[in-house]
């Protein structure tokens, strides 16, 4: 059984990558390196796992690479996915996440694939939702090109299955956390304060804290992506613990795991950044029987351990 994780070298691709190895899966990973690390994959391509170093939106090449490889299953992941870089050049966000998405589409209609799962964002579509925690239902309003290139694939994923019979389902992502995140990435909030603690350093946070988000560690979405890509339902759902964490608490929790704690100091707060985020996993648990199981303070431990 065969499968292909476009941006597998990434964060949760490479999770993602070694879980389906475990399973005894042939394991093919597209992606340009221009976020993901290659080491990630170093324990992965040891196993076996295929890594190509290709541009998801080159569709002659992702259609080549879908017919040598004939996936069974394909997990979408590759994506643009810094809010900032997609303010500044819609153009090039919309390349990778809706022309990207088309290729990858297309090649998995052309070769038959009978399983695809993409990979969106929950708070950067929703936006200011208004309510809480935020279900599917609620209205799609994105403050970022980044969220509305995102809700374009979404449309491009939902068309296919109408048009062309092919079974699909996303996941919408709340804020995922633990091994292999880049602290340098957006979003990378847990990682970069791991890093800091550490090291000793004081961390800053924008604002006065109080903005929430729902973290979910990594362990859990890979968790869902496997049952998502199990099941045969098709549709989209979110993925988080459906908690509000505020970085405040955040940063308390992290606080009682290193042995100085963590000092922090406040700074502005960034324009355009959602106050309050945290998606309702519920349809999650009734479309494949997925809800998480990593506690903020379990999942904080284990990504200290892996900054260590």
């Amino acid at each position: 059984m065969s499968a292909l994780v476009t941006g597998g070298a990434g964060f949760v691709g490479s999770n993602l990558v070694d879980a389906l190895l475990s399973r005894g899966m042939k394991v093919t990973v597209l992606d340009d390196l221009s976020t993901g690390r290659e080491v990630n994959l170093d324990s992965a391509v040891a196993a076996g796992a295929e890594f190509v170093h290709g541009d998801v939106a080159d569709s002659t090449a992702v259609r080549d690479l879908f017919e040598r490889v004939r996936p069974r299953v394909v997990f979408h992941l590759a994506a643009q996915a810094q809010v900032n870089d997609s303010v500044n050049d819609p153009a090039a966000d919309a390349r990778v996440n809706v022309l990207g998405t088309i290729a990858v589409l297309e090649a998995a209609r052309a070769t038959g694939v009978e399983r695809f799962i993409y990979v969106s964002t929950g708070g950067a579509m929703y936006g200011e939702a208004g309510v809480y925690p935020t279900p599917e239902t609620a209205l799609i309003r994105p403050e970022s090109p980044y969220g509305a290139s995102k809700f374009a694939a979404e449309s491009y994923v939902s068309m296919y299955v109408e048009l062309h019979g092919l079974s699909t389902y996303t996941v919408r992502l709340a804020n995922v956390y633990g091994p292999r995140q880049v602290p340098h990435s957006e979003g990378g909030v847990v990682a970069i304060f791991c890093e800091r603690a550490l090291a000793g350093h004081t961390a800053q946070i924008n604002g006065d804290g109080e903005q929430t988000r729902d973290f979910v560690e990594v362990s859990d979405v890979v968790a869902a992506l496997l049952l998502a890509g199990d099941s045969s339902v098709i549709g989209s759902c979110n993925i988080g613990r459906g908690e509000e964490t505020s970085i405040n608490e955040l940063v308390k929790t992290l606080g009682t795991l290193v042995p100085d704690g963590l000092e922090i100091k406040y700074g502005p707060s960034r324009g355009g950044e959602v106050r309050r985020s945290v998606l309702d996993p519920a349809k999650a648990f009734d479309d494949f029987g997925w809800r998480a199981e990593v506690a903020l303070h379990e999942g904080l431990s284990k990504t200290l351990d892996h900054f260590r």
